[in-house]
């Protein structure tokens, strides 16, 4: 079988092509590069689908989902955006 030359992930709800490899940062700069400069900055987060935090150097698979929260939703200091 051959493997996809890309996956498909969700960032907000907007499905995003990456290359296979590609890292949460890539999918999240793929579906908005202001929104990557914010987590870079750490003024913003990335949860998996249960809200969980992913890191932004974990490789991307195929129908993850990511959403995109204020950095102080983890820490229980702030509201989700």
């Amino acid at each position: 079988m051959i493997e996809p030359i890309e996956v498909c992930a969700f960032v907000n709800g907007a499905a995003v092509s990456v290359a296979r490899g590609a890292t949460v940062i890539d999918a999240v700069r793929a579906h908005d590069a202001t929104i990557a400069e914010a987590l870079v900055a750490g003024t913003r987060a990335t949860t998996d689908s249960r809200g969980l935090p992913v890191a932004l150097n974990e490789p991307v698979s195929g129908g993850m989902v990511l959403r995109i929260v204020s950095a102080r939703a983890l820490t229980g200091h702030g509201d989700d955006e």
